[in-house]
């Protein structure tokens, strides 16, 4: 899953951006509102996090221009704005798919982007399968034969993208996109490293094959 986060109080957008890739999810940031929505034309988000409140541009503006959109992202707006009055305006007038007054309980938060995520089109089943490998969404439990693995929340995304794919390779560059975020250098060997301690803890290197010029694949 991939998330904008649209907020200009530095801190509170560093943390809410770690907890969201602590979560599996590839999180990108931006601090006004135009970059905002310069960001969502270039990427396909599956959820914005928009503050009310930014500089140069505000949210609300921004909210209504994603609306027009043939496939925006789902918008969950975040903003001390918090009276009932508030909430139906932003749900209402401005068309935000969620709205979630400051402060707030960062678990709170996580259920919200996920239940936004579930609602966009074209989503796999909440428990995937290939093989011997079981993934259950909406635990976030992977086992392979009945046996449960622990996975980092990167190694959790991609073998998440590849089960998705469902046996067709999945590019490195998508791998990148979908997994990591916007500062990742394309270049790294972080993609090559995370796979590989994915197929160890799989336990048969070979459910994890490597295409040459295509990516990875699963394999049964």
């Amino acid at each position: 899953m991939r998330v904008l986060v649209a907020e200009d109080h530095r801190v509170l957008a560093r943390t809410i951006a770690t907890g969201l890739r602590r979560q599996a999810m590839a999180v990108d940031v931006a601090a006004a509102a135009d970059e905002a929505e310069r960001m969502c034309l270039l990427t396909a988000y599956d959820v914005l996090i928009l503050d009310r409140d930014l500089p140069v541009l505000s949210g609300d503006e921004v909210c209504r221009r994603l609306r027009e959109l043939q496939d925006p992202p789902r918008i969950l707006m975040l903003t001390a704005a918090g009276e009932l009055t508030d909430k139906i305006y932003g749900l209402t007038t401005l068309g935000a798919d969620d709205y979630l007054a400051k402060p707030f309980d960062f678990s709170e938060l996580v259920a919200r982007v996920r239940t936004l995520s579930r609602r966009a089109p074209k989503q796999p089943p909440t428990v995937l399968r290939f093989a011997s490998i079981t993934l259950d969404e909406t635990r976030r439990e992977v086992s392979v034969d009945g046996r449960p693995l622990e996975l980092t929340p990167k190694e959790l995304a991609v073998l998440h993208l590849l089960l998705v794919a469902g046996g067709a390779p999945v590019s490195h560059d998508e791998l990148v996109r979908t997994v990591w975020d916007e500062h990742l250098d394309p270049r790294t060997s972080a993609v090559r490293a995370t796979v590989s301690r994915l197929r160890g803890k799989l336990g048969d290197p070979g459910l994890i094959l490597a295409d040459k010029g295509e990516g990875y694949r699963l394999c049964d």
